[in-house]
């Protein structure tokens, strides 16, 4: 997207005050939703929460709103405790927008009147309200669009007159709700560039729910990872990527081959060497699981070295730029690798493995 000229929205709040949650707990009856969650938010990150279904992270979005309360544990942007047992400021008074998953429009109202919506209510009128809802707009790049009806409008259209009607109150952070839930897929690519844009535009905090690994890789500077409630390990994409603590996180986040080895220590790197000798020790000896990424999987044609191990070719998927090989190992472990050549399914090749993490045993 151009830049534009015009100036932005100032989202003074974002630029002067962190995010903290400090041992959140939240309880609906005798099931705990979330479980003494932590976490140190920078001011203008983009951070998301992620993790499957009834992990507690919708619940963590909506106790950061003001729409939940918190049993234990505390809520503060900059040196303000926004919720506690004993506190618990309303929702309008916490300095944070949210964006739904549904868009949550009035559809009887313009996209000009909905992004303006929130500043009419709190008395703003005149000229320096239509500078704040064009402003807004424009940031979107929805200028063209403010006297359209929601209903003439497409599903990322739509998600971006919200996130315009987010803007235009100042907020020292967005929240986000699964906002690409509803779009289609070429419409989630798009609206990924247009969130990315968003935050480079705006300096706004975002803490973003999603569920889906890849959407999150693609967009935050850090990532929640979240299970049963608990936060399971909090980094970069990067990081979560190349050392996911457990076998749990390895498996969720992105794609992989987990063996035993006799080699290596939790949260240390296997170098090919070390690892390929690890595979060959004795089953009893094998103790440490390591994650083996595709990209470091080598698979030849030819017979295999002395340095290499032989498997079968499980499966064949075309995947565009590459084949997806499913590998099959003497021992009966399986492998996922990639190749710019189709094997055939049945057939054997040699392949050899580069380097690999070693993760912690499961608590």
């Amino acid at each position: 997207m151009a830049e534009l000229d015009m100036p932005k929205p100032s989202m003074t709040g974002a630029g002067s005050a962190g995010l903290t949650i400090d041992r959140v707990t939240k309880h609906f009856g005798e099931h705990t939703a979330v479980d003494e969650l932590s976490l140190d938010i920078n001011a203008g990150e983009f951070v998301a929460l992620l993790g499957p279904s009834g992990c507690g992270k919708t619940t963590m979005l909506r106790m950061l709103a003001g729409f939940e309360s918190v049993n234990g544990g505390r809520i503060q942007l900059g040196s303000r405790t926004l919720a506690s047992p004993e506190t618990h400021v309303p929702p309008e008074q916490r300095d944070m927008a949210m964006v739904f998953q549904s868009y949550a429009l009035w559809p009887h109202m313009s996209v000009a009147d909905n992004v303006g919506y929130p500043i009419k209510l709190r008395g703003l009128r005149g000229t320096e309200y239509q500078q704040r809802v064009q402003q807004a707009l424009a940031l979107v790049e929805l200028e063209a669009y403010a006297e359209r009806m929601p209903q003439a409008l497409s599903g990322g259209q739509r998600q971006r007159v919200a996130l315009a009607r987010c803007l235009v109150s100042d907020p020292s952070v967005v929240l986000l709700d699964e906002p690409l839930a509803n779009l289609d897929r070429h419409l989630r690519a798009t609206m990924e560039h247009s969130f990315r844009d968003f935050h480079r535009r705006t300096g706004a905090t975002l803490v973003y729910v999603t569920h889906d690994q890849t959407e999150a890789m693609a967009l935050a500077d850090k990532i929640a990872v979240m299970k049963a409630g608990k936060l399971v390990q909090w980094g970069s994409p990067e990081t979560l990527y190349r050392e996911p603590r457990t076998a749990w996180v390895a498996g969720f986040i992105g794609q992989g081959s987990q063996l035993k080895v006799a080699a290596g220590h939790p949260g240390k790197r296997l170098e090919g060497g070390a690892l390929m000798a690890g595979l060959n020790a004795t089953e009893a000896e094998r103790s440490q699981l390591a994650l083996v990424r595709p990209e470091h999987i080598q698979v030849s044609m030819q017979p295999p070295a002395t340095h290499q191990l032989t498997a079968q070719v499980d499966s064949v998927i075309f995947r565009g730029e590459r084949f997806e090989l499913g590998l099959r190992l003497a021992s009966g472990e399986t492998l996922l690798a990639y190749h710019h050549t189709a094997p055939d399914v049945g057939s054997h090749v040699a392949v050899s493995l580069q380097q690999g993490w070693c993760l912690e045993p499961e608590q």
